[in-house]
């Protein structure tokens, strides 16, 4: 018996030491711990060095962004590594990153998971290097802003896999995007750039790095936040999430025109992918006219992606009922559209709250300057009404307002605009979404909906 059981224990630890070389055949490492083979030097000249294990990166004052890039490019993978940063240090972990030129002075660009010690707390969200910027903060994820520990070593985990791009920090996830710009390129450690008045000398330390390139198994979808930047996509965490298109890029089945059984015959045009209001005088109304969607909704998070011409004025209103067989545009509450600098709107109402994302002629949203695009280029808002009636206004990843229906407050604001004389205005517990014509080339992409509950 006694040869049965130590023949048997035998058998089973085989099995798993075969089990665990095949899983560990899984991952490639990127860094043998001795040297920097397979490694260089790019942009910036900051100080890589291999000391006990550990890649050690040192800050140099003077020195644009410095990184340590590999040599070979990567498409599809799943990256893991531990770092430990000085907290007065900001970093990123590049990946499907170019360089512009052939000199390794040359700019590099691509995609960077964020780490941030700061009080920011942004560390595992995604930035577009030498390019768009932000693509996506944590601003919506606030769990994920936790997950960074300082003082300590941290494990970071991004999974690249065709168009979508997760990232986690921690175990904790922090980031999901869907994007298809650069579909392969290096991968990259930085060392943040330093101005002179910086103290250098300050250290990050990388190990235990490692990569899969076949046979992925992307880890199962969760409930965090998508930033899609595809149009009129629909990725499959965002499904789960409980969203749908209002819009696909070619029917407008959903919609019909504010007081009308019927879609607009002008004024409104479907062209690649995109939906767009005519040019014409500039005036509410009087050409194709508002569209609704002919379902009403309560609590909801819509978002949807819009892009100015100069000088031109939209909204996107909700609650609209259309009981007040008003002339000109349909009432509701509004998340203005417009061009600030250029439309005399913005100079009107009180205290600049008929500008952009503002809810017009109530309440001014915030101005941040990293949430502000050129007039000409594609952004995204989102409107979320909660079951409480708190509702919040995004505009490129950034809360730009907040209020409560029915409070005090939004009651007070109501009693000194224009909608004054509208009985229980913004209050209908259910109401159509309305894009608004006014006259102005103003166009809609990506428009998306869920229900909250």
């Amino acid at each position: 018996m006694k040869d049965y059981i130590i023949l048997l224990l035998l058998i089973l630890g085989f099995g798993n030491s075969e089990a665990q070389k095949k899983d560990n055949t899984a991952w490639v490492s990127l860094f043998n711990g001795k040297n920097l083979i397979g490694w260089r030097n790019l942009n910036g000249k900051a100080d890589y060095k291999v000391v006990g294990g550990e890649i050690v990166g040192t800050s140099k004052s003077g020195e644009p962004n410095s990184f340590l890039a590999t040599t070979k490019q990567y498409g599809d993978f799943i990256l893991e590594l531990e770092l430990f940063i000085d907290p007065l240090m900001n970093s990123g972990i590049q990946f499907r990153s170019k360089q512009k030129g052939k000199s390794a002075n040359g700019q590099v660009y691509g995609y960077q998971m964020e780490v941030d010690p700061s009080s920011r707390a942004w560390s595992g969200g995604i930035y577009d290097e030498g390019r768009r910027g932000w693509l996506y903060t944590l601003e919506q994820n606030l769990e994920a802003r936790k997950a960074f520990r300082n003082g300590s070593w941290n494990k970071y985990r991004i999974e690249a896999i065709g168009n979508t791009i997760r990232t986690w920090v921690n175990g904790v996830p922090t980031a999901n995007l869907i994007d298809q710009l650069t579909p392969k390129g290096f991968i990259a450690l930085q060392i943040h750039s330093m101005g002179t008045n910086n103290q250098p000398g300050k250290q990050i330390k990388w190990r235990n790095i490692r990569i899969q390139t076949e046979n992925l198994k992307p880890t199962h979808s969760d409930q965090i936040s998508v930033v899609n930047l595809i149009p009129n996509n629909l990725s499959l965490q965002e499904k789960q999430n409980g969203f749908s298109l209002l819009f696909d890029g070619k029917s407008m089945d959903q919609w019909r025109g504010a007081y009308k059984s019927v879609f607009p015959s002008k004024g409104w045009m479907v062209k690649d992918g995109v939906l767009s209001v005519e040019k014409t005088n500039g005036a509410e109304s009087t050409n194709g006219g508002d569209i609704v969607t002919k379902k009403q909704y309560g609590s909801f998070e819509m978002k949807f992606d819009f892009k100015l011409t100069e000088t031109a004025n939209s909204g996107v209103k909700y609650f609209v009922t259309e009981s007040e067989g008003n002339k000109g545009s349909a009432i509701g509450l509004e998340y203005q559209i417009l061009d600030d600098l250029r439309h005399p709107d913005a100079k009107l109402g009180r205290g600049g709250n008929r500008t952009l994302g503002s809810l017009y002629d109530l309440m001014t949203s915030e101005k941040i300057p990293a949430s502000q695009k050129k007039i000409g280029e594609w952004n995204q808002g989102i409107i979320k009404v909660y079951p409480d009636n708190n509702v919040e206004y995004w505009l490129n990843g950034y809360k730009i307002l907040a209020y409560t229906r029915g409070s005090k407050e939004f009651l007070d604001l109501v009693a000194i605009s224009k909608y004054k004389n509208w009985q229980n205005f913004g209050m209908a517990p259910k109401g159509h979404i309305l894009l608004q014509d006014h006259g102005d080339n103003v166009s809609f992409r990506s428009l998306k909906i869920r229900e909250l509950n």
